[in-house]
C-alpha cells in the first residue's frame, strides 16, 4: 500500500527526492513519515508531516537540508534531501499511521503501514 522510489547513488554535497505513493486506502489523514536504516544500526526518525502538512518534524541531523511534504491529492509523500553526506546513506522507508501522539512521531513502532524501502546511496 505504500511504495517507496527514488533512491540511487549520488556523490556527497548531491540531492535526490524520494517519493512514497499510496494506494488502496486514503492516507489523506494519517501523519505521514520517512525513516531510515543504515547497515547494522537501528531504525531511526528522519521527518514527520501532520495530515494537514500544518506540522513538519525533523531529525536534528537533517533539519536544514531535508524537506517532507505531501500531495493528499495525489496520495503522495515526498522527501527532498539536499547537501548529502556518506552518513546519510540508508534504506529509506516511508511509513503512515494514524494517532500518532507527538512523544510517539520518532517512534517506529507507533506507525502501522510500511513501505518497502529504496536504497540511498551517497560516495565521498
Amino acid at each position: 500500500q505504500l511504495q517507496a522510489s527514488g533512491g540511487g547513488l549520488v556523490q556527497a554535497g548531491g540531492s535526490l527526492r524520494l517519493s512514497c505513493a499510496a494506494s488502496g486506502r486514503t492516507f489523506s489523514g494519517y501523519t505521514l513519515a520517512w525513516f531510515r536504516q543504515a547497515t547494522g544500526k537501528e531504525r531511526e526518525f528522519v521527518a514527520g508531516i501532520r495530515s494537514t502538512s500544518s506540522n513538519k518534524f525533523y531529525a536534528d541531523s537533517v533539519k536544514g537540508r531535508f524537506t517532507i511534504s505531501r500531495d493528499n491529492a495525489k496520495s503522495t509523500l515526498y522527501l527532498q534531501m539536499n547537501s548529502l553526506q556518506p552518513e546519510d546513506t540508508a534504506v529509506y522507508y516511508c511509513t503512515a499511521s494514524l494517532g500518532v501522539i507527538l512523544s510517539n512521531l520518532r517512534v517506529p513502532s507507533a506507525y502501522n503501514y510500511w513501505g518497502q524501502g529504496t536504497l540511498v546511496t551517497v560516495s565521498s
